[in-house]
């Protein structure tokens, strides 16, 4: 920035983004004070560096503002366990499986577990038939991304959501709220019988 560049001549850009073509460093620090801003070596691997006149406090808070937006916009994904059993109860399987739901709504991978204990790891199919149908259930929202497989007593499947479904989806439930508001307004204009 300004005399620390040590560059002797500099390609220079002014403030509005215009090249001003290749100018010794005197004339672009010059150019840069009489605009009362600042001269800053923004590409200094270039031949010769590339330098921009500029107000530079406001350039590296623009730059920290896009920095954070760009963190923000890196949603931080985790990875969630739900665990089952070979012999799971109905109900235990329909609240786990809201659950998974839930955090696929939230954007998050689910890694789901069947957990096999003694003599249940000479029925593994009992632990696919279970996947395949936690898979199945929650297909317009979750895709599987990693398939069904046995790892030691644990047989492990990963489900990732699915954003082109979710999106779709979501618009197919606001149709479906209008056509439930408009089935309901009809039926209040409909006069009551006594």
């Amino acid at each position: 920035m300004n005399d620390r560049i040590r560059a002797r001549e500099v390609r220079l850009v002014d403030p509005d983004g215009r090249q001003l073509g290749i100018k010794p460093l005197p004339e672009a620090l010059h150019l840069a004070r009489e605009a009362d801003l600042d001269l800053v070596e923004v590409a200094p691997m270039a031949s010769p560096p590339v330098c921009k006149i500029l107000d530079y406090g406001k350039w590296k808070y623009e730059a920290a503002q896009r920095d954070k937006e760009s963190r923000r916009k890196a949603t931080n994904v985790q990875i969630k366990e739900m665990k089952y059993r070979p012999k799971i109860g109905g109900g235990d399987f329909d609240t786990k499986t809201r659950k998974v739901a839930h955090f696929l709504d939230q954007g998050h991978k689910v890694k789901i577990t069947i957990m096999f204990r003694g003599r249940e790891m000479a029925h593994p199919e009992l632990g696919k038939r279970i996947l395949d149908q936690i898979a199945e259930q929650l297909t317009p929202g979750a895709k599987v991304e990693a398939a069904p497989k046995l790892d030691g007593r644990n047989m492990v499947m990963v489900l990732a959501p699915d954003k082109r479904a979710r999106s779709s989806g979501s618009a197919k439930g606001d149709q479906h709220e209008h056509e439930q508001h408009d089935e309901q307004q009809t039926q209040e204009q409909q006069p009551q019988e006594t």
